[in-house]
């Protein structure tokens, strides 16, 4: 929460201390807490989450302190982090927009397997396009930091080789999103919607037969000791993806004096968008040496057979069209939107 410390001293110190109170000026003055899903031992907390922070604090030139809790240590569950950071219990979060379907349904259009290319950094690029134009009512009350996805539910197998849709008729799979869930049902399998650290017992048990998640997950999971195989698309292309938000309490923004909000706009732009974009991508290729290291194969789909894929999975795109169109929004708009603005960045990273 925030807090405010107030320096004061005598005329009297201040004759005989003047450099002491010059050096004082710059200390800690505003403190935010940020709550996240993760450890602290994650790909996103040490790579994402800390450098940012770190960027803000000195920028800041010390002033502000952002405080870390991961693996939602303040309590409450992954789906309560955004009524947090609304509700002020927190000022600053890092969460999955699918755990709230509900509250984002315009977002959602970027995890769909017809506007996801594989291009992360495009994807996070776009967001912020059309922020203003199509997203902005979503986030009332937030101070957005950055809207971005990471790279894509690939597609992780316990035991079977999966190279066309019919392979996957019948099977249980994991997903974390409602879009994710209709893309399993169009291809014919059960989803089973699971907390990402219950993967591997759900693996060992035969609870699932495989699950949609990127490869970021598998050295903190140890999914390589419980899968065969990995499988993607032509140059990273993936059967949709996630997105996710790293937002601000708005009210905790407004306290902060122009010359602080200023710190905070810096680190919320088109830069820090590309950062995350690498970090993703990076913690993708580490992941995937570690399942390669341990005998895994990597199963990269022909681009016949991704279209396979794509021909079944595209009426979950016409589904999320209808589905948004009928709650008041331009779906068919916004599903072109978001392709067009992925086509404009993509490979710029």
């Amino acid at each position: 929460m925030l807090t405010r410390r107030h320096f004061l001293g005598t005329a009297a110190a201040g004759a005989l201390a003047a450099p002491a109170i010059v050096r004082r000026a710059h200390a800690q003055e505003f403190t935010f807490k940020l709550h996240h899903i993760l450890s602290s031992k994650s790909p996103a907390h040490v790579n994402m989450l800390e450098p940012w922070t770190k960027a803000v604090e000195a920028d800041s030139n010390g002033r502000i302190k952002i405080e870390i809790y991961p693996s939602m240590s303040l309590g409450g569950t992954p789906p309560q982090l955004i009524r947090q950071v609304r509700d002020r219990v927190v000022d600053i979060v890092w969460t999955v927009n699918g755990y709230t379907p509900e509250l984002f349904p315009r977002t959602e259009v970027f995890e769909l397997p017809g506007v996801y290319n594989g291009d992360i950094t495009a994807t996070n690029l776009a967001m912020r396009d059309l922020f203003d134009q199509y997203l902005a009512d979503e986030y009332k009350g937030l101070k957005v930091i950055v809207l971005h996805v990471h790279g894509g539910q690939g597609l992780q197998m316990k035991e079977k080789l999966v190279r066309k849709p019919e392979d996957l008729e019948g099977l249980k799979l994991r997903v974390p999103t409602r879009t994710g869930a209709w893309i399993i049902e169009t291809l014919g399998a059960f989803p089973v919607q699971t907390p990402v650290g219950d993967i591997p017992q759900a693996l060992s048990t035969g609870l699932i037969d495989g699950a949609f998640i990127p490869w970021e997950i598998i050295p903190a999971f140890k999914i390589q000791e419980l899968t065969k195989y990995q499988i993607e698309g032509p140059k990273h292309e993936r059967f949709g993806t996630t997105s996710f938000q790293i937002s601000m309490n708005q009210d905790s923004y407004d306290s902060l004096p122009d010359d602080l909000k200023a710190v905070i706009d810096k680190n919320s732009g088109e830069e820090f968008a590309k950062m995350v974009g690498k970090v993703w991508r990076s913690s993708e290729d580490g992941g995937i040496a570690v399942a390669l290291k341990d005998g895994n194969e990597l199963v990269t789909l022909t681009e016949e057979e991704m279209q396979a894929f794509r021909a079944e999975m595209d009426p979950v795109n016409l589904r999320w069209i209808q589905d948004v169109t009928g709650k008041g929004i331009n779906g068919l708009a916004l599903y072109n939107a978001a392709r067009a603005a992925i086509a404009k960045h993509s490979g710029q990273a």
